[in-house]
């Protein structure tokens, strides 16, 4: 056994095993973070049983621990993820058994299909993330697999690192024309990223549900949630509403979204007041609700209106998406009145919970029997009344609405407009909650709007006879710096923003260089994301009318190959152009010298050996007689030694004689001289070594 796993091993060099790993360690690293430590600890231990099987300390595994090896990584993931079928348990099946093939390399083919597997999963770390920087750093693991390629045919006396690398980047240099050919005008699918699997999580911060806390918690964040381009001028901050979905169920203590708000067709509206065009660019979320201002419509035929005047996406978003709406801010939705299962939904409350505000509600009714000037009265005693934002509320029991407008008044958006919601409901108004963001932040670098998580807000929208359903936001009355200028403005005195994020650059915005950092690389982000994520098979549509004048698929196919054709023989031509620099360090000098020997017509004839052209050298250049013997002694030291000492030592001495006798050199020869020099006068016409 011993000696067959000798035999075996040795067929993978040493030098080829740590490319291998290297390149494994490159490519499993934008995994890692999201990967529990037990698999971190599975790729160690593979890695040094592989290291010991290559000093021959240690055996291949058998088949039986084979068997339990693979049952031992399924109940791992299971036990981790509760399934073998979502993209996250899919994808960490496959990063355990990448790394258990190095077990099994016995040559160099299974060490290929090692690098194979390993292009296969820098692809699946865009499954989770898109970004530049990941785009970046995949471009970097790409040069190590193909440096692992290289590195795999380098024998063990030839073995250079620097060489490999320098390899591999002249390779996908030669692939970029190549790629950008097939980027603009290869038909485009769906990216590996957007398929829709089973254990895709939604990653987006709002929820079909809301509990007084929630919007607190994600108002800690600062993950972007989306951008908006204006097609003129940005509006003002109070007015930037984003309405994302409703909320009509309240059980007590929570708030939920129902399907019947969003299935149905849109009720009756008037759209009022001036058209306002805009560009949102959302990231992928899992989830179908888009955002939007008040009044919004689109033609875009991934989207539809819903019943309760949302836009929704038809399937959920599992890519970068970008979408037009246009919407009018006056607009009047519901104006000539509800029906009856409406009118029903939005004012029902559970049972035996928050007699205070039950009561609260009643007497605000007897005060004000008209709708309008009882939800006036409503603001007006959250503005007069000693309410407080805070991200630090107390925490409510069992009654929360009661406990919170009798007695710590304390609270973020969810509070207020849940409280606000349920009064009215009480009083017999109809009222709904939306969730959504409030306000965002422009960059005047690329003259658009960022909204981030902790933008998000929620307000309260009730019908009112003659308006439909309208907007109102208790939170302004309690702190209108919060919808005029913003959260952080909002709880500067409390010192609570990204209290809990001190790394996060949007914390720091007040320190002018910091922000400018931060905007500007935003913006190379944003386009980013429209220029390259977002250039799909609408934006590829528009680039073929643009530019080649046509959408016809055949005409586009023979463009493609004639682009194709145009990239690839040149190239072609040029890597296997016939003066081409030989590769081999020695040759390489020796052609250079002879190039510089050329210009005073001394250089190398054909069939000269270099003892030959040093004799006839050293009678035209009496004056370098020195560095010539040095140059050509140590040439042929090199050029004749064993692989073992024709290592990058000697290759960088004879490489420094070269320059050394390059500068030596005169620039012309003495008129004569050249006409005097012949072969047949040089002792020892016979080529010599």
């Amino acid at each position: 056994m011993k000696s067959t796993t000798h035999k075996t091993h040795t067929l993978i060099p040493r030098n080829s095993l740590a490319w291998l790993l290297t390149a494994q360690i490159v490519v499993l690293l934008p995994h890692l973070p999201r990967l529990p430590l037990w698999v971190t600890v599975i790729w160690v231990g593979c890695a040094l049983w592989r290291v010991q099987i290559q000093r021959m300390r240690w055996a291949y595994p058998g088949i039986i621990f084979k068997t339990l090896g693979i049952v031992a990584i399924g109940a791992g993931v299971w036990l981790t993820e509760r399934t073998l079928i979502g993209l996250d348990a899919a994808v960490m099946l496959l990063l355990l058994l990448f790394m258990f093939k190095l077990l099994e390399m016995r040559n160099p083919r299974d060490a290929i299909v090692v690098i194979y597997l390993g292009f296969f999963i820098v692809a699946t770390a865009f499954l989770f993330d898109q970004s530049i920087l990941l785009a970046l750093y995949q471009l970097f693991s790409l040069l190590v697999l193909v440096a692992a390629l290289v590195g795999l045919q380098q024998t063990a006396g030839r073995n250079d690192p620097s060489r490999a690398l320098r390899t591999g980047s002249v390779l996908l240099l030669q692939a970029v024309p190549l790629m950008l050919v097939l980027f603009f005008l290869f038909p485009r699918i769906g990216p590996l990223w957007s398929v829709d699997t089973p254990g895709g999580r939604a990653t987006t911060g709002l929820a079909e549900s809301m509990a007084p806390g929630d919007i607190a918690d994600l108002a800690r964040s600062s993950e972007l949630a989306f951008r908006v381009q204006f097609d003129e001028e940005i509006p003002a901050h109070d007015t930037l509403y984003w309405r994302a979905l409703t909320l009509s169920s309240f059980d007590g203590r929570r708030w939920s979204h129902l399907d019947f708000a969003s299935r149905a067709e849109p009720g009756n509206w008037e759209p009022l007041g001036e058209p306002m065009g805009y560009q949102v660019t959302t990231r992928a979320t899992q989830q179908p609700w888009v955002f939007s201002l008040r009044g919004a419509t689109t033609k875009d035929k991934r989207l539809v209106l819903t019943r309760d005047f949302m836009l929704r996406s038809r399937r959920p978003l599992s890519d970068t998406t970008s979408y037009r709406a246009t919407s009018y801010q006056q607009s009047l939705l519901e104006p000539q009145g509800l029906t009856e299962t409406q009118q029903r939904l939005y004012t029902i409350l559970p049972e035996e919970v928050d007699p205070r505000s039950r009561a609260f509600a009643a007497e605000l009714r007897n005060q004000y029997p008209d709708d309008a000037e009882l939800v006036q009265a409503l603001l007006r005693y959250f503005n007069s009344e000693p309410f407080f934002y805070t991200l630090r509320p107390e925490t409510l029991g069992v009654n929360t609405n009661d406990e919170f407008l009798f007695d710590s008044r304390r609270g973020f958006c969810a509070h207020f407009a849940g409280a606000m919601a349920f009064v009215l409901r009480a009083a017999g108004i109809p009222a709904r909650i939306v969730a959504g963001y409030q306000g965002g932040e422009i960059n005047p670098a690329g003259n658009y709007v960022l909204v981030h998580q902790f933008d998000a807000h929620a307000w309260v929208e009730a019908w009112l006879p003659g308006q439909g359903w309208t907007s109102v936001d208790p939170t302004f009355q309690v702190a209108p710096q919060r919808i005029e200028r913003g959260i952080q403005q909002a709880l500067q005195g409390e010192g609570s923003f990204l209290e809990d994020s001190p790394l996060s650059a949007a914390r720091y915005r007040d320190i002018n260089w910091v922000n400018r950092i931060r905007l500007q690389w935003d913006e190379i982000n944003f386009q980013w994301q429209l220029r390259v994520l977002g250039f799909q098979s609408d934006s590829q549509a528009g680039f073929f009318q643009r530019w080649l004048g046509t959408t016809d698929w055949q005409r586009i196919g023979v463009i493609l190959l004639a682009c194709a054709a145009l990239v690839m023989i040149p190239l072609a031509l040029w890597t296997l152009r016939p003066g081409r620099m030989p590769q081999d360090p020695r040759r390489r000098s020796w052609a250079r010298l002879d190039r510089r020997l050329q210009r005073l017509d001394l250089q190398a004839k054909r069939g000269e050996g270099p003892r030959d052209w040093q004799a006839r050298l050293s009678s035209a250049l009496p004056g370098s007689k020195a560095e010539l013997a040095a140059y050509f002694d140590e040439y042929v030291r090199q050029t004749y030694a064993s692989e073992s000492r024709a290592d990058r030592t000697m290759q960088g001495q004879l490489h420094n004689l070269e320059r050394m006798l390059t500068r030596s050199l005169p620039r012309r020869l003495p008129p004569g001289r050249i006409a005097s020099l012949d072969t047949d006068d040089l002792p020892g016409r016979s080529t010599r070594l």
